[in-house]
């Protein structure tokens, strides 16, 4: 594993010094698909750009536009979403950063992307969503990154293992925090309505998640989870995206195997009962009435 936490900046392997990478971090450009042509994460003006760290071997996406390389999962997602359309097309696009409200006009999140397809006048025929699942850090990416970028010729083999907050993927936070929110309040709108959704992962993240019930006919699926992975092409010394898995479920099955965690055994949490009873200085019981006390008072 490498002596530092950072897999890709600005899209490139921190080894990778090509004209071609140094152009995009020399000018913090994005070359995977951002809304504008820089990178603007954390920041316009002084962007982290830092797209995947490493953990366990591997890079691990951190950045959410790093999913859209080459629009692969616009292409993968279209195949599933209008799979059984009554509408057959080729016609179809992708909007960004689409707004839902529930019945009360009030919020419930922006969606990453509407997949929408249409006819030849341009009339939507249907749609479904894409929800784009990066994962969060814990620990300090800013200052490894900064001092990368100080010299990043000189710095391309620096050691920051000593260093503290050595930044590792949150995958729990990313779970309760972000995953299971956006299905239930996006996705349990979008289920309403009788729309598929697809939802995209890296491995290493969807590992973390509990075995979901399957349904073995993709068209007869609510949701598909499109699990991607960064492979090394050596020839250019890039991380490639590929698509690894295709996981097909119903949405409530899914929805409640994420959300309902698995009991553990209730004599571990009796003992921490216990532990917490024993060590209270001169415990005596709540200054409570008795049922006597009570029915005297009504009486």
């Amino acid at each position: 594993m490498p002596n530092h936490p950072l897999a890709e900046v600005f899209g490139f392997p921190i080894l990778n010094t090509s004209e071609k990478s140094e152009h995009y971090r020399g000018n913090t450009l994005c070359p995977f698909n951002n809304k504008v042509p820089s990178c603007t994460k954390n920041s316009v003006s002084d962007p982290l750009g830092v797209c995947s760290i490493f953990h366990n071997d591997q890079p691990v996406i951190t950045c959410p536009h790093r999913f859209t390389e080459d629009w692969k999962i616009a292409a993968d997602s279209a195949e599933f979403l209008f799979s059984n359309s009554v509408f057959k097309s080729r016609h179809w696009t992708s909007l960004r950063e689409v707004r839902l409200n529930d019945k009360d006009g009030e919020s419930a999140g922006n969606i990453d992307f509407v997949l929408v397809s249409f006819n030849e006048e341009g009339k939507i025929q249907d749609f479904g969503s894409i929800e784009v699942q990066a994962v969060y850090i814990s620990g300090n990416i800013t200052r490894p990154f900064k001092y990368y970028m100080k010299d990043r010729i000189k710095n391309k083999f620096f050691d920051w293992t000593n260093e503290k907050g050595f930044p590792r993927p949150d995958y729990l936070s990313s779970s309760r925090k972000r995953l299971v929110p956006q299905m239930l309040y996006k996705g349990g709108i979008l289920h309403s309505w009788g729309k598929k959704q697809v939802i995209i992962l890296q491995r290493p993240f969807f590992n973390t998640i509990p075995d979901l019930p399957l349904v073995q006919n993709p068209e007869e699926a609510d949701v598909a989870w499109f699990v991607y992975d960064l492979f090394l092409d050596e020839t250019t010394n890039q991380y490639l995206l590929k698509r690894t898995d295709a996981v097909y479920t119903k949405f409530h099955s899914a929805l409640n195997e994420i959300t309902v965690p698995e009991a553990g055994d209730i004599s571990d949490f009796i003992e921490t009962l216990q532990s917490k009873l024993n060590d209270k200085d001169n415990f005596t019981p709540p200054d409570a009435p008795t049922l006597e006390d009570l029915l005297n008072r009504e009486s």
